[in-house]
């Protein structure tokens, strides 16, 4: 399976399992996280914490992945962009299908990016952006459940 197949098949899943998703309800500290991988010298782990607002369920089609050419190490943050626009997704006609979403529209608190590729892998957090949008207090950013964990508000 190519790498980008991995990553479909993992978008994917998270779409198909967010019915399993942590029970957040309106008021519910979240985070999401990134980096902190590697098992002797760990990447700095970037991170967005909010609150929930609003949950919603939505039937969405989880069509094509983009084929974004390189492998996901290679990836810039235009690429999670896309990627991420695109989720859920399969590789494969016969995978396409509709399914459950459960989203979550988040007010932003705090967050830490990285600013520069010296700094960290450019992933969805990056240059005080989540994803194509700019982060600031108190501002809402919608996104899937299955992507925040739970936290407590003031770590």
């Amino acid at each position: 399976m190519k790498q980008s197949g991995i990553f479909a098949a993992a978008l994917l899943l998270l779409a198909a399992t967010a019915t399993a998703a942590p029970a957040f309800e309106v008021g519910d500290c979240v985070l999401f996280r990134e980096g902190g991988i590697g098992l002797l010298l760990r990447s700095p782990s970037y991170w967005l914490r909010g609150s929930v607002v609003a949950i919603a369920q939505e039937r969405r089609l989880a069509g094509h992945c983009p084929d974004i050419g390189k492998p996901p190490s290679g990836y810039t943050h235009e690429d999670w962009v896309r990627l991420a626009a695109a989720a859920p997704c399969v590789e494969s006609d016969a995978a396409v299908r509709a399914v459950d979403v459960l989203r979550i529209r988040v007010a932003v608190d705090d967050w830490e990016t990285p600013w520069s590729y010296q700094h960290g892998t450019a992933g969805w957090l990056f240059r005080g952006e989540f994803l194509d949008q700019r982060l600031h207090r108190g501002g809402l950013i919608d996104c899937d459940a299955n992507w925040l964990q739970a936290c407590r508000a003031n770590p």
